[in-house]
């Protein structure tokens, strides 16, 4: 059975209810897969990522062609699963429950010492990766994202290297992606780099619990990465 045929049960039985939100999704997640984490946080992903994408679009108020496009290319899903994807996309976008108490259910399920789920990471990627597809990151939609990493407990530093994946933020931007202090030498950017590129190869992500139904985000993640070491080698590599 796949992670859609997970999360379409889940919808089906909680459907029948007039008061069943995301919040009872999410608790079926936490209670069904306690013995199986690995598959927990394969359907926890999931549904984090349809629920606050649909958030973020009630929040943002418009919902644009390059977002939809930018959802399609981070969920990649069998066509005879799209309902699954629909259903859920939906009663998160009519759910009363505001985001941030979402956000939180979601930061307890990697457990008490979520500063450091890397889940959580990918989670947030990923919306960005649908919040700038039009070429801008609105207001609206920068408040949304960075109360998210505030719930997720990501570090403001941290979250300015997402950001810096998906937004300009000028001359700085690619030391800002990689991590790294401008000055530094070119051997130490070239390191940081390789160590990036390691922790980020889609094989690790998947290996953490990424569906692999999701490898866009870390197949853009290594993109903005190369990107930005190329403009220093560029500026710092010997002649």
């Amino acid at each position: 059975m796949s992670i859609w045929d997970r999360i379409g049960d889940f919808i089906a039985r909680l459907s029948a209810s007039a008061t069943a939100g995301i919040a009872e999704v999410v608790e079926a997640v936490r209670t069904v897969f306690s013995g199986d984490a690995e598959l927990r946080r394969r359907v926890s992903f999931s549904v984090a990522m349809i629920a606050l994408s649909a958030k973020m679009a009630k929040a943002d108020g418009v919902v644009t062609q390059d977002e939809i496009r930018a959802f399609r290319e981070i969920f990649e899903v069998p066509p005879e699963e799209t309902h699954n994807v629909a259903r859920l996309y939906d009663l998160a976008k009519q759910d009363v429950a505001g985001f941030e108490a979402y956000a939180e259910k979601m930061a307890g399920l990697c457990g008490s010492g979520h500063a450091n789920c890397m889940m959580l990471e990918d989670i947030l990627d990923g919306l960005f990766h649908i919040a700038t597809a039009d070429g801008v990151l609105h207001e609206r939609e920068g408040q949304f994202l960075h109360r998210v990493a505030e719930i997720f407990r990501i570090e403001d530093v941290h979250y300015q290297r997402i950001m810096a994946r998906h937004v300009h933020l000028g001359a700085d931007d690619p030391y800002v992606v990689l991590g790294i202090e401008r000055g530094q030498p070119f051997t130490e950017v070239k390191k940081r780099y390789r160590k990036l590129v390691s922790e980020n190869h889609p094989d690790r992500l998947i290996a953490r619990g990424l569906p692999q139904e999701f490898i866009k985000i870390a197949t853009t993640r290594v993109a903005a990465i190369n990107a930005a070491y190329e403009l220093i080698e560029r500026d710092l590599a010997p002649a």
